[in-house]
């Protein structure tokens, strides 16, 4: 009967929140570590912790490796194009003219951060002892250099100006360790033309983006070497590139940049293009859309766990308090009421594993952000280190969450507490 007398205040139904008081005595009582339930519990908070800590794990990698693959193509590709409609996504483009289009108005669209041109060119690089076909990508001074500058393992990005053509050029380090090149380095390209023609260039600097696709394909040039080789003149390229400062706008700023260019015509009659990032590697955003599924299943897998856990405990907790439901019973409390006790208990014992599931997993993610200790294959994942995205607004969502579909969860088996009787229940050992 001890257990009674710690409750003796508070068994008159009509007192204030009287079923919080009880849950939150009951937990704090240390008769749960000398009964069964104790060890059964603490499994059920573990359950909830580790869970947790899991669900945490899947969403900042998973949102991290999203970020991190998405932002290296972004930063190579920009995030919207437009080229001649003819260049039909050849690297030997059809050109169209600086003056078709508004680069100010381009700029002035609520959204775009910058616009810069290019041209691209095919070529095959010769040393004394390797060749290699290349994909060279002419830009000028206003080129936006700062993903490639995070990219560089050595030297220094091209500098162009307008007084004089630079020979220098920016190759991988995939092309690098093929053809034995390093920085200030004397490379040769070839092109293969009527009449054929090459172009000596200097390596200044050397980038990684862990990306096949640009590695072992493109180096960056002056764009002035590109026209003449292609016999531009100063107005001609191959189209602009366009950066925005927000890429869940892309599809609306995709349509903005079509309402501006989209309806000019170059001089031969043939129409603009204009498309995005995921027009153009559709594959690549695929897969990474494909990683969503995996976290929503690791989600529902450890919150079914982390129920039944719970459930369980939950189920033992009520057997044990048998006496003190007919107790509460015969003086007047409801099913329901009753029913309320565990529940609040139940969320006691959910939010002592968020909290603990919370240490565990953020650290756990702050040990990968800073030190990276686990690697990746960077030639199967684009990155060579595990990447972390650890935000506030997710880890809000994922301890609302739990807690409330967990507690949802105990509804039902906080039903068997409908089939004890009072006089059963008083007299239950």
């Amino acid at each position: 009967m001890g257990e009674f007398t710690i409750f003796a205040s508070t068994l008159n139904p009509k007192t204030l929140n009287a079923e919080l008081f009880i849950a939150r005595k009951i937990t704090q009582s240390g008769d749960n570590k000398r009964q069964i339930s104790g060890p059964i519990v603490k499994i059920a908070v573990f359950g909830i912790a580790l869970g947790l800590a899991v669900m945490i794990l899947s969403v900042a990698i998973v949102t991290g490796f999203k970020n991190e693959v998405k932002n290296k193509v972004i930063g190579f590709g920009s995030h919207i194009q437009i080229t001649n409609f003819d260049s039909n996504n050849s690297f030997e483009t059809t050109p169209i003219y600086k003056g078709q289009i508004s680069q100010e108005l381009i700029n002035q669209i609520d959204g775009v951060k910058h616009s810069q041109v290019f041209i691209t060119k095919s070529g095959i690089i010769k040393t004394s002892q390797n060749i290699q076909a290349i994909i060279l990508k002419g830009v000028d001074k206003s080129y936006e250099w700062t993903f490639l500058q995070s990219c560089l393992i050595q030297g220094e990005v091209p500098l162009f100006n307008d007084s004089i053509k630079s020979n220098q050029i920016l190759i991988s380090e995939y092309i690098s360790n093929l053809l034995q090149l390093k920085t200030g380095d004397n490379l040769t390209v070839y092109f293969v033309q009527d009449p054929p023609r090459m172009r000596p260039f200097v390596v200044c600097g050397i980038y990684k983006t862990s990306i096949e696709d640009f590695d072992k394909s493109f180096a960056l040039v002056d764009l002035r070497h590109l026209q003449k080789l292609n016999n531009w003149n100063e107005e001609q390229i191959s189209g602009y590139e366009i950066l925005i400062n927000n890429y869940d706008n892309l599809e609306a700023l995709t349509d903005s940049v079509f309402d501006v260019a989209g309806y000019q015509f170059t001089e031969d009659g043939s129409k603009l293009k204009i498309s995005n990032i995921k027009q153009r590697y559709p594959q690549i955003f695929d897969w990474l859309n494909l990683q969503d599924i995996n976290v929503w299943i690791i989600l529902a897998l450890m919150l079914v766990v982390a129920g039944f856990n719970m459930i369980s405990g939950l189920l033992i907790l009520i057997l044990e308090r048998t006496n003190m439901i007919g107790l509460l019973k015969a003086i007047g409390y409801n099913n329901w009421e009753i029913r309320k006790i565990f529940l609040y208990q139940s969320g006691f014992l959910i939010s002592k594993g968020l909290f603990w599931g919370n240490i565990i997993g953020i650290s756990l993610c702050l040990v990968q952000y800073y030190f990276g200790i686990i690697p990746l294959d960077a030639s199967v994942y684009y990155i060579d280190k595990v990447p972390i995205n650890l935000q506030i607004l997710p880890l809000i969502y994922l301890n609302i969450g739990t807690l409330m579909l967990t507690v949802g969860m105990m509804i039902i088996p906080s039903l068997l507490i409908t089939r004890i009787s009072p006089a059963n229940a008083i007299k239950f050992n």
